[in-house]
């Protein structure tokens, strides 16, 4: 039986972990930066990663090594750039995230977005392990983690997001029949896709009638200069 836990610790595996939330990772300081008027519950959420994924990540490798320590930036922020782009996603709005590793960008914008359907699927079994206890420890009831290829899913979705899992010319034979037709949402359903670099060589080879929307657009750090969002209306 797992005992009640109060505000100040978390329950991970078979250990208490008792921290104050703030002061023994302030990097979570910059979602709330960035993101003032989510609530205290997804603060609490946001807050938390810093002890779950250190503590995964030891046992099953989701996130090197060397860049556990810029969780927040890398990894978390940097998957909430789908965040600033959208501004909102109407409730009910189903989204798949494939190639999802540890949960990004999947579970961040799970957390922001507690009214949203999230399918988060990886090839790889291991991940998808981590994925799960991730999300049950954070009271996720949006969350669905499966251990499955892209193109296997039968499944229709609002939107796909992806972390650059590969070139979008390839990327999107996956995924071209996996959305529903009707639109419910401000932007038309599409591709929200995750990548860095000079992009405009992979979009011409990709054939897409795709938007770059800069992440410098929304967050003022140095490690988003070249990172984007990649729209694709599907």
């Amino acid at each position: 039986m797992v005992p009640s836990i109060g505000s100040g610790s978390r329950y991970v595996g078979n250990k208490f972990f008792y921290f104050k939330l703030y002061i023994l990772n302030p990097t979570v300081d910059i979602i709330f930066k960035y993101f003032p008027k989510i609530t205290e519950t997804q603060k609490q959420q946001f807050a938390e990663l810093a002890t779950l994924y250190p503590h995964w990540n030891s046992q099953i490798n989701v996130i090197s090594r060397k860049d556990i320590e810029s969780l927040y930036l890398h990894h978390v922020l940097h998957s909430l750039g789908i965040a600033k782009f959208v501004g909102e996603f109407t409730a009910g709005t189903r989204i798949l995230d494939v190639g999802t590793g540890g949960g990004f960008p999947g579970i961040p914008l799970a957390i922001m977005f507690p009214e949203v359907q999230f399918h988060l699927v990886d090839s790889i079994g291991k991940k998808i392990k981590v994925v799960r206890e991730v999300a049950a420890a954070l009271g996720l009831k949006n969350v669905e983690a499966d251990h499955i290829r892209a193109e296997q899913i039968e499944d229709k979705y609002d939107f796909v997001v992806s972390r650059a899992v590969t070139r979008l010319a390839d990327f999107t034979p996956w995924i071209r029949n996996k959305f529903e037709r009707k639109d419910k949402n401000a932007i038309p359903n599409g591709i929200l896709y995750l990548k860095g670099g000079d992009l405009s060589e992979e979009i011409k080879d990709a054939k897409l009638r795709a938007e770059l929307h800069s992440l410098t657009d929304f967050f003022e750090e140095d490690f988003f200069e070249t990172k984007y969002v990649v729209y694709v209306p599907m």
